[in-house]
């Protein structure tokens, strides 16, 4: 896999005897060749937003059966015809794809003992390899894609700020695409906060792309566009017209929410764990014992109240009253 990487990268670069176009290109394509699962995990995902009304229902109705919640959930499934793992689909596709193009993109230009380039998995009779062994730069454009940012940044800050804006524009993009994303989505069991910090945990990750090769961040950044296009595509297609089933699914999700919200379980993640947390304390106390008082039996003195420290001690009859003078015993007659 990673040789087949490496050959479509040289490809492309005998194409155009450009990096960044040939990095670029193999980006788009690896995009494309996905974007079937994209559209339909996408569809898989919308069709179970549409049935969540009836999944808080169920869940509801049976909270304290297990198994038959579970039961009624797969046949709610069947009926409706959704898979609830359709969504993870381009995820589980796009992990290999990661991490191969993560090491092709690296192995590039990986360097020998004497600081050279030694180019991994690329065949040594194409264009690709005699253009990067034995040299140390993989220059395009003024752009040295061995290089890390933050590297640059260091060894020269002048020079570092066309990296670092690169870094920059790559963290614009990221937040563009999240926000395609979050204004089209509602969430039932996501809160305000959770969903800023899903619309801002992508650019987050572009901060750590300074510490990559440039070549990466160009396969990032293209990537990136593409993905963009791609959302575009898929808004005009599900969620065009009223009676579409992205707007359908919208309209579900926030009944759901309101159901939530009405049965005590919305806020989010957050709400989720404070009612957990709220159950749990009621439980333990139901479950606390409670300690009875014990009457002292008849006879005794603590039931009489003749014993001291007691508050059925009598009270002497020359102890004064409240705001009252003292009485004192009258003498006895002679």
């Amino acid at each position: 896999m990673f040789q087949a990487a490496a050959w479509l990268i040289s490809q492309f670069y005998s194409l155009t005897s450009n990096y960044i176009f040939a990095i670029a290109i193999v980006a788009f394509v690896i995009m494309m060749l996905i974007f079937p699962l994209t559209l339909k995990s996408t569809k898989g995902m919308l069709e179970m937003q549409r049935v969540q009304p009836e999944m808080r229902r169920i869940q509801q109705q049976y909270r304290n059966d297990r198994q038959k919640m579970n039961e009624e959930m797969m046949k709610l499934y069947q009926e409706h015809k959704v898979n609830p793992l359709a969504s993870c689909l381009p995820l589980l596709a796009q992990m290999p794809i990661f991490i191969i193009m993560f090491r092709v993109l690296h192995g590039l230009t990986s360097r020998g003992s004497d600081g050279t380039f030694d180019p991994d998995y690329i065949s040594k009779s194409s264009e690709l390899y005699s253009s990067l062994d034995n040299k140390t730069e993989m220059l395009t454009w003024g752009l040295d894609l061995s290089l890390r940012p933050i590297e640059v940044l260091q060894d020269d800050p002048g020079k570092g700020v066309v990296y670092a804006l690169l870094v920059v524009a790559l963290m614009g993009l990221y937040y563009a695409q999240q926000r395609m994303i979050a204004s089209r989505t509602v969430s039932p069991t996501m809160s305000a906060t959770q969903a800023k910090i899903m619309q801002y945990l992508p650019v987050v990750f572009g901060v750590f792309q300074i510490f990559f090769p440039v070549g990466l961040v160009i396969y990032y950044f293209s990537q990136t566009i593409v993905r963009i296009a791609q959302q575009a595509y898929i808004t005009r297609r599900f969620y065009k017209g009223d009676e579409s089933l992205g707007r359908q699914a919208q309209a579900a999700s926030a009944k759901a929410r309101d159901m939530a919200k009405k049965d005590g379980g919305g806020g989010g993640l957050f709400g989720q764990l404070k009612q957990e947390a709220a159950k749990a304390k009621q439980e333990q106390a139901s479950n606390r014992p409670t300690s009875k008082r014990v009457t002292p039996p008849k006879g005794s003195a603590s039931a009489k109240g003749g014993s001291s420290g007691t508050k059925g001690r009598p009270t002497p009859s020359n102890r004064p009253k409240p705001g009252g003078k003292p009485r004192h015993p009258k003498p006895p007659r002679p």
